[in-house]
């Protein structure tokens, strides 16, 4: 009996050249999902300016920033005593120096990653836009947050930004 041997139609891929098609491919995994991030975080085309004071307590009054030109932002937080987490918040956003279409309020941990807490917020005319925000519950005692305000004005997108700290109960 003769036996019959089949040619090889490819040879086995040497350990290291997987390991190497694996690190490819995990680190374009990586790469699009930071790009996907930064897309949905919508900031590219941002000019941000620095909040007018050192020092702005969100829970007790509204914090401004000059935006440049004679542009200034205020954003208010209108809640009964301390911001604190899951709580509805009213929103508002007055914009004096120039017109805007449209504003927005991002909250977004300092620390740490919360996720991508938008709030567009709706014209009522003269400058001011109100709407409603959230912010996230976190397993930290204290946790830092940042309010991100865009407005969409002739002068292109314009933003400031403000902290602040959200105490568990």
């Amino acid at each position: 009996m003769s036996q019959h041997i089949l040619p090889s139609t490819g040879a086995a891929r040497p350990p290291l050249l997987r390991l190497l098609i694996i690190l490819t491919l995990l680190t374009l995994a990586v790469a699009l999902w930071y790009l996907t991030r930064y897309s949905l975080r919508d900031e590219a085309g941002v000019h941000w300016h620095p909040p007018a004071a050192d020092h702005c307590d969100l829970h007790a009054a509204p914090c401004s920033a000059h935006l440049g030109e004679g542009i200034m932002l205020r954003l208010a937080v209108e809640s009964d005593g301390p911001i604190r987490a899951l709580q509805r918040l009213p929103l508002e956003v007055h914009l004096t120096g120039t017109s805007a279409e449209s504003a927005r309020v991002d909250f977004v941990g300092r620390d740490m990653d919360m996720g991508l807490h938008r709030f567009p917020l709706e014209a009522v005319g003269g400058g001011v836009f109100h709407g409603e925000g959230q912010v996230a519950i976190c397993t930290e005692a204290v946790m830092p947050w940042r309010a991100k305000v865009v407005v969409d004005t002739p002068q292109g997108r314009l933003g400031s930004w403000f902290d602040f700290e959200v105490a568990r109960r």
